[in-house]
């Protein structure tokens, strides 16, 4: 069998795990405030570009998303976000559990665009009655999004400049950052995203780490008492220097951009191989994440020997599904997949 379901189904990459296993005899105090955690933080900011910024280790996407999400907001807010947002289809009602409202807005290709953003805000003020309503106290986007698609640097310094207008927090959802920086169209830096939303995250689940995401803020004071906050969600790891460790590794030697790059051009050569067989596209995805329509018959014959998922209702005779690499995709699993059309 080979597996495309998603780019969490391996364990570290192996100069990760080495590093975990270099340090695995030592003793170093807890909590994240040990010198690994202190040093990969450093490599973090430097690598963004930030000065006087801060960053957090958390352990996954959803726990993040929670936690970020209920500091930029006040109990009776709600977050801005795309209809097919993680936080809004797959995270079990996580953001709703606090207390914070996820609100809806059309998207194209799972992408947000400023003017509707600025729409709602817009029309939400004029409302009368909006002290009754739950006011939209951030935006929340995924960079790439949920369908594999990336915004561009003036897409994205429009929706950061509407919210600056509004006085309300970007937050990027980067779980899979590391594969949209490498798409080949990408004309958005680590740097130029970092300086164009309040706060974000880098993901190591899917891109490198046994487990972990790294939150990146340039705005410190959004932020007050924010390993309180942490601890109250049960997000502490006694163990933290286990995040830090391998943050370090994935920003040692251009690690992680080299997982990035191997995870979509593995994409790519699956996608030609295809396109080069006939079969049509149905999300045009520059990224790790690769969407087709397949013919029902098609679909059971591959499951003998791949595994990958389904995307959404299936079809009378054709259904969407969905193909996923990682810095771990090898060309022999893509060749036993496309061999097997």
């Amino acid at each position: 069998m080979v597996f495309f379901d998603s780019d969490y189904m391996v364990g570290a990459h192996p100069k990760v795990l080495a590093s975990l296993i270099d340090t695995n005899s030592l003793h170093t105090v807890g909590y994240g405030r040990d010198e690994f955690t202190k040093e990969a933080a450093e490599k973090i900011l430097n690598a963004c570009g930030i000065d006087n910024g801060q960053v957090h280790f958390l352990v996954g996407g959803t726990q993040t998303n929670a936690v970020i999400i209920d500091r930029l907001l006040d109990h009776n807010d709600g977050v801005l976000a795309a209809s097919t947002a993680h936080i809004n289809v797959h995270e079990a009602g996580a953001i709703e559990s606090n207390g914070h409202k996820v609100i809806t807005l059309p998207h194209v290709n799972g992408k947000l665009y400023a003017h509707d953003i600025s729409e709602y805000i817009k029309q939400f003020y004029s409302d009368d009655t909006n002290e009754f309503m739950v006011r939209p106290g951030m935006v929340y986007i995924s960079f790439p999004t949920e369908l594999g698609t990336i915004y561009s640097k003036e897409e994205l310094e429009n929706i950061y400049a509407v919210c600056r207008r509004y006085d309300i927090p970007l937050f990027i959802d980067g779980a899979r950052l590391a594969y949209g920086l490498a798409a080949e169209n990408c004309d958005v830096t680590l740097k130029e995203l970092a300086h164009n939303c309040d706060a974000f995250y880098i993901g190591g689940t899917k891109c490198g780490t046994l487990f972990g995401e790294a939150v990146v803020t340039k705005r410190p004071e959004l932020f007050p008492r924010f390993r309180s906050l942490i601890k109250l969600h049960g997000a502490t790891m006694a163990k933290g220097r286990l995040l830090g460790v391998q943050f370090l590794a994935l920003f040692s030697d251009e690690l992680y951009q080299k997982i990035g790059k191997h995870g979509v051009r593995m994409a790519m050569k699956l996608k030609k191989g295809f396109i080069d067989k006939g079969y049509s596209i149905f999300i045009d995805s520059p990224t790790n994440q690769q969407f087709f329509l397949l013919p029902n018959g098609i679909i059971e014959r591959l499951k003998e020997v791949a595994s990958f998922e389904i995307w959404g209702s299936k079809g009378e005779k054709i259904t969407p599904v969905r193909f996923v690499t990682d810095w771990a995709t090898t060309e022999t699993e893509i060749d036993i997949l496309l061999a097997n059309l």
